[in-house]
């Protein structure tokens, strides 16, 4: 399992948890990635590559689509808690 796999898997579906396991590991990984691809591995690479794949993604779908997906890592999908009805009990 990689290191991300196994901070997902340990951050579940509590938001706070993704915050400070998988949010820090997501953004480490693409600053060793956009650096190669010549902008810095700072903020402000990091906003410079955002803008460049925003700019892209308006003439090719693959890039948008592939830009959906880095963007799942740091905004995941969360699945809606239901509140937990009230016991008959507890009503009262």
């Amino acid at each position: 399992m990689s290191k991300l796999d196994s901070a997902k898997t340990t951050a579940g579906n509590d938001m706070i948890k993704i915050m400070q396991t998988v949010f820090p590991l997501v953004t480490q990984i693409q600053m060793e990635v956009i650096q190669a691809f010549g902008f810095t591995a700072d903020g402000e690479g990091a906003i410079q590559f955002a803008q460049a794949i925003r700019a892209y993604e308006k003439d090719d779908p693959e890039i948008a689509k592939l830009n959906a997906e880095v963007r799942a890592y740091f905004i995941p999908q969360m699945a809606p808690q239901l509140p937990t009805p009230l016991s008959p009990t507890s009503a009262s």
